[in-house]
């Protein structure tokens, strides 16, 4: 028989039917017991009398989370739980659960550390939660609207090598691997490809892929392997227009996710989603800086914003415009990377933004420098040998247009959209300095 999805069994009451899950819960009421069945789709009441003596022999030697397949009609039931239940005539085991399970599934996380710790060694039992999977149920409808924004927008999709012969920006942050007796680097990102792809004539690109960061960081924010969102696109003229267009990216965004799913993440996160309005708030990072000082919020990382700054400027911009997002532009060129492009009012600052999505940086981007003689020169203040470098500096010689790019983070977008407070909630499989497995 054809499997039914649990979604789908309101519309096959008295009607036989196939389902396949897992055994949530076990009520044994001595003559007849209630299995709860989960599956992708959700949650279905079904029920066995020992009248049935062989299912009811089988149902004896279940254990909750046992995965199964189960034969019954559908059947109203107003006291069950959606108001259907699935009185069983047939009962496969198809794989018999450990009686002692190492994490309980449907409790709820309290997500402390130590729990958080012991829940990612048993990860792909924590995600069979409902609410862990509709985490990536909710990725997924994100991908595909950052995906059919860009192709609707006529950008060209690249897969760019993750093994590099040098750094992205610098020597720091590096995984090196071996490759045929030459070494090599783990990407850090996308980012000299897709400049590449400007000196090539893509005009507008993007792409989905790994990245990987060699920091021994352990904050909620930072892992060392995860996926990118990456852009570019030439004949621009400010990083205005990159602002702008990434305003429209995130507001197609929202709209898709909110559309599927805004129901879902409300009932069982409690978080609205709201889709932004454009224009977004913006400020200078200098203008930043004064409305934190104002606030007393102290100053902890120079020309930078520290964690407790973006949560400041946030609260503040959440508070005056009513907008969860907020850019940060015009940032020192002694923070941002060598290829930024510089102010021509300024030089000591660069035409890069930070966007700010609920007191978190989720993008960063700029304006790059595409004139050879003044990206050489970046090179150079930046400490730098330029040999290192010469493949990459030779994609500006032959003719390189204006342009630029940014590159959101999906995991800091989602903690952020379930209110959930470490990136590791929201990623598959988190890689960091002393997990390498499961």
């Amino acid at each position: 028989m054809e499997r039914t999805l649990i979604k789908d069994l309101k519309r096959r009451i008295g009607q036989e039917v196939a389902i396949f899950g897992w055994v949530q819960t076990i009520r044994d009421q001595g003559s007849i017991k209630f299995l709860i069945i989960r599956d992708i789709t959700g949650t279905i009441q079904t029920v066995i009398s020992k009248e049935n003596n062989g299912a009811f022999e089988i149902a004896d030697k279940l254990t909750t989370e046992s995965v199964i397949e189960i034969t019954g009609e559908v059947k109203e039931e107003k006291q069950a739980p959606d108001g259907i239940e699935i009185k069983i005539k047939e009962i496969k085991i198809l794989s018999l659960a450990d009686s002692n399970l190492p994490i309980q599934v449907v409790e709820k996380s309290n997500n402390n550390e130590a729990e958080q710790q012991i829940r990612l060694d048993w990860r792909w039992i924590d995600l069979r939660k409902p609410e862990k999977a509709l985490t990536f149920k909710v990725w997924t409808e994100m991908e595909s609207a950052f995906r059919n924004y860009c192709i609707s927008n006529n950008y060209i999709e690249i897969h760019s090598p993750k093994i590099l012969i040098t750094s992205t920006e610098s020597g720091s942050e590096l995984f090196e691997v071996k490759y045929f007796g030459k070494k090599a680097y783990l990407a850090q990102s996308p980012q000299l490809y897709k400049q590449m792809a400007m000196a090539a004539g893509f005009e507008k690109v993007f792409e989905v892929g790994p990245v990987f960061r060699a920091n021994p960081s352990f904050t909620s924010r930072h892992d060392t392997e995860f996926t990118m969102y990456d852009v570019e696109m030439s004949f621009i003229d400010s990083h205005q227009q990159l602002m702008a267009e990434e305003e429209k990216m995130m507001v197609a965004i929202f709209s898709a996710i909110k559309e599927k799913y805004g129901d879902e993440i409300k009932e069982a996160y409690e978080q609205e989603i709201i889709i932004p309005k454009i224009p977004f708030p913006k400020l200078t990072l200098r203008e930043a800086k004064e409305i934190l000082k104002k606030l007393n919020i102290p100053s902890g990382r120079g020309e930078d914003l520290s964690p407790e700054e973006e949560k400041a400027i946030s609260q503040y911009i959440k508070e005056k415009e009513g907008h969860d997002f907020v850019f940060i532009h015009e940032w020192p060129a002694s923070v941002r990377a060598f290829y930024s492009m510089r102010l021509e009012s300024d030089p000591t600052l660069t035409k890069s933004f930070d966007l700010l999505y609920k007191g978190l940086e989720v993008t960063s981007g700029a304006q790059r420098e595409h004139r050879y003689e003044h990206l050489k020169k970046q090179i150079e203040e930046k400490g730098f040998k330029t040999e290192p470098f010469e493949s990459y500096l030779n994609f500006f010689k032959y003719g390189c247009p204006p342009h630029g790019g940014f590159a959101p983070g999906p995991t800091r977008i989602l903690m952020k959209i379930f209110g959930l407070t470490n990136v590791r909630e929201v990623t598959y499989l988190y890689r960091g300095v002393n997990r390498l497995t499961p």
